[in-house]
């Protein structure tokens, strides 16, 4: 019988709120953690995010902040009391330094997006970055593994390396997960779920593989069953 496994993130990456409560309510009693990015919460995701998390459910709100050490200090502060489990903000050192600042002595995961897992080395070229994705992936996460946050956000396929970066406890989070098949979207940096748990990731994101199926509880346990294959950490 397929369980809860707080490893697995569902994105709701839908339009509205209707949307992302048919898709908790597909999933009930087998998916607990769920995360919110820009597309609910300009429709009403964060006060969505504070009734996921009074429920009881796990939320990662996925923010991406990046601003004035200031704004970003106090932006995190009223995050902490949310309620929410995890937060991302861009791996910018001095940014970082203020978030952990912010949230020290909460239960809120600070997590660093290192490098978007829809780019790739000409994507960075273009925005004037001279690193490749792993290189500069290396370098954010040494960044805020020095900065005292609680994970990193990468694709899977630099999870290895990251994951011997950063150490045993911290979060390796990574999005772009897609099930043998599926499609890739305009994700550019994809691998499956077994093979992301075991190059090192301790949470992958999954939201069109699960969200866009015409079973979606079905789809979901599917990948569960598949993640259960691989000891959890």
């Amino acid at each position: 019988m397929t369980t809860t496994d707080n490893r697995l993130i569902v994105g709701l990456d839908v339009p509205t709120i209707a949307d992302a409560e048919r898709i908790v309510r597909d999933l009930d009693g087998i998916v607990g953690f769920y995360k919110i990015g820009y597309q609910l919460v300009f429709a009403g995701g964060l006060e969505f995010a504070r009734d996921l998390a009074a429920e009881g459910k796990q939320v990662f709100l996925d923010m991406k902040l990046l601003d004035i050490d200031h704004t970003v200090e106090k932006g995190v502060e009223n995050i902490v009391r949310m309620g929410v489990t995890m937060l991302t903000l861009h791996a910018y050192p001095k940014a970082m330094r203020a978030a952990v600042a912010a949230a020290r002595g909460s239960d809120l995961t600070l997590l660093g997006v290192t490098v978007l897992t829809s780019m790739d080395a000409a994507d960075l070229m273009d925005a004037g970055y001279r690193d490749d994705p792993e290189t500069l992936v290396a370098r954010r996460a040494e960044q805020a593994r020095d900065a005292g946050m609680g994970g990193i956000v990468c694709s899977a396929a630099e999870a290895a390396r990251v994951r011997s970066i950063v150490g045993p406890s911290m979060a390796v989070v990574t999005p772009g997960i897609r099930p043998a098949g599926a499609d890739h979207g305009d994700q550019k940096r994809v691998v499956t779920p077994a093979d992301a748990l075991r190059a090192g990731a301790s949470h992958l994101v999954v939201a069109r593989p699960i969200i866009a199926a015409s079973d979606r509880r079905a789809a979901a346990i599917a990948i569960l069953d598949e993640m259960k294959t691989i000891q959890g950490r």
